[in-house]
């Protein structure tokens, strides 16, 4: 970690967000092991807990104890699971439920090569959640690229719902449609990420202060709503 932290003071970045992830072909980071690097560093990482959905009684076991271990959110991959299930499953529900019980964030990987096809990155699978767990925060990991003006809807219409591009807004077509949204009414819900290491972090961070926003918003994109959402 000695040359991701020099990478972060490279790019600016004081604090970065770590998520335990559980995948079927995309390899598998555990909590204990997000959780040994917090402890380690608490005042540079935060982690974000994996949970296993085949499991019910378990995954809110795992929140719950992930929680009290200093966890800020959880990190839900559908597409990636070794069972593939679409955002919106029936599985899911109870977990859903529990963390809008909770007020615990939920990051939700939804975009890019999200699953075994395009429909698991498909924004109505994003809107029907936001809609049944409108109390419920949700970050949307990849942005939901490709369908651009379609995830900027569910976030017009949704309230509880944050968009975080971060890889597919570097230079990928729907980049202007992000960054307009994200300097207008996406402003107090956009969040900044590079999805390190598919978007190295100097490069990513210069990159998007050219991109013209004003310094109040700026503030906002990069950190107070994150900030926000992760109660820090």
């Amino acid at each position: 970690m000695s040359k991701f932290r020099l990478e972060m003071e490279e790019a600016g970045v004081g604090l970065a967000v770590l998520a335990a992830r559980i995948s079927g072909d995309r390899g598998t980071t555990s909590n204990a092991s997000v959780k040994a690097i917090v402890e380690a560093d608490p005042k540079r990482f935060i982690g974000l807990a994996a949970i296993n959905p085949a499991n019910r009684r378990q995954a809110i076991s795992d929140i719950d104890r992930c929680m009290k271990d200093g966890f800020r959110g959880v990190n839900i991959e559908p597409g990636a699971y070794p069972s593939p299930v679409y955002p919106d499953d029936r599985a899911l529900y109870p977990i859903y439920a529990h963390c809008e019980d909770r007020e615990v964030p939920v990051v939700i990987m939804a975009g890019g090569n999200g699953g075994p096809d395009l429909s698991y990155s498909d924004p109505k699978h994003i809107d029907r959640v936001a809609a049944d767990f409108p109390d419920l925060t949700i970050v949307v990991a990849h942005g939901g690229w490709p369908w651009v003006h379609q995830i900027l809807h569910v976030a017009y219409r949704r309230a509880n719902v944050y968009l975080s591009p971060d890889m597919y807004l570097f230079n990928m077509p729907g980049m202007a449609d992000y960054i307009s949204a994200a300097g207008g009414f996406l402003q107090d819900r956009f969040i900044y990420g590079s999805s390190y290491p598919s978007a190295p972090l100097l490069p990513y961070a210069k990159w998007f202060r050219t991109l013209g926003f004003e310094p109040s918003i700026l503030e906002k994109l990069v950190y107070r709503n994150a900030a926000r959402v992760l109660r820090i």
